[in-house]
């Protein structure tokens, strides 16, 4: 069974997940598209929908040979700097068309699939298409408009702002980011995304096909991702709220995911935002739950 791991072996995740998978009898390739096309090869012929990968001159793999592959990393491709611009651009363009193609055409189960990743760039249609299926989200600004804001401020009491795309940590709005001048020379480069601030507890539930898997985050700090010292502590959660895991997690595309929520003082959910590559090995170490077993379960099933 040939298993590809989107990324390389400097991750370790994707060390532990190879491990894994090897020691359950699974052959693994690392797809470091970092390789692409100086080195790796890629070919497809659209008449017969045949393809092929060469990772090496002694590895190639044809589309229909590759099992699943677990998409940790994408790192685009690597293009050498040529003196005319316009041809860097060509050729930059003409290997991510080949590559995109590699990852809609081959018939591999992927965890995650491309759709989900591209669904996860626009992260306030996430946050809408995870309010129709009747989950709480906080209210929600996303803009580049000085006004916008500062109505948006002046309607809560506490208030969040965070990028749109992702990339840096959430932080408080603070009177002074709203000084008119700075407020829009900020908003001149780049919108934000701006959230009320729910009070609680941080929780973080895991998704691996069927199976949800949940901690408390105990922290005192605003984004628990900067809290090296954040405790960790399994929880249960209601039988509802699992189902609105996997429900989350359909709607997204996502194989597999981390949801991010807000626990209220009132024991209301509020969904925060759902992770198609999360980081995992911390988690599972503080927690003891199975999730590598779970995706390597994932990644050999021959559904």
């Amino acid at each position: 069974m040939n298993i590809l791991i989107l990324g390389n072996s400097s991750d370790a995740h994707a060390v532990r997940l190879q491990n894994a998978l090897t020691q359950a009898g699974a052959t693994v390739d690392y797809l470091d598209t970092r390789m692409f096309p100086s080195q790796i090869r890629i070919s497809w012929e659209p008449n017969s929908l045949m393809g092929s990968l060469k990772l090496s001159a002694q590895r190639q793999l044809k589309f229909q040979d590759i099992h699943s592959v677990f998409w940790r990393n994408f790192a685009s491709v690597s293009i050498p700097s040529l003196e005319d611009s316009h041809q860097q651009t060509i050729a930059f363009n003409d290997s991510m068309s080949l590559l995109r193609t590699l990852i809609k055409a081959c018939p591999a189960r992927w965890v995650n699939s491309w759709e989900a990743y591209q669904f996860h760039k626009e992260k306030p249609l996430q946050l809408h298409q995870v309010q129709l299926l009747g989950v709480k989200i906080p209210q929600t600004l996303i803009t580049n408009d000085p006004e916008q804001v500062i109505r948006f401020a002046k309607s809560h009491q506490k208030v969040i702002f965070k990028p749109v795309y992702g990339g840096a940590y959430t932080q408080i709005l603070t009177e002074s980011l709203l000084e008119p001048k700075r407020l829009n020379l900020a908003l001149s480069l780049a919108p934000i995304t701006l959230q009320e601030y729910i009070p609680g507890t941080n929780i973080r539930s895991y998704v691996v096909g069927n199976f949800v898997y949940s901690a408390e985050i105990r922290t005192h700090c605003l984004d628990f991702r900067t809290d090296l010292e954040a405790e960790l502590l399994p929880v249960e959660l209601p039988q509802q709220i699992q189902q609105q895991c996997r429900d989350i997690a359909k709607a997204l595309y996502l194989e597999w995911t981390a949801i991010d929520w807000r626990q209220t003082p009132a024991g209301e959910y509020v969904f925060l935002e759902a992770n198609p590559s999360p980081m995992f090995l911390h988690f599972e170490q503080q927690t003891g739950f199975p999730i590598t077993e779970k995706l390597v379960e994932l990644l050999m099933d021959n559904c």
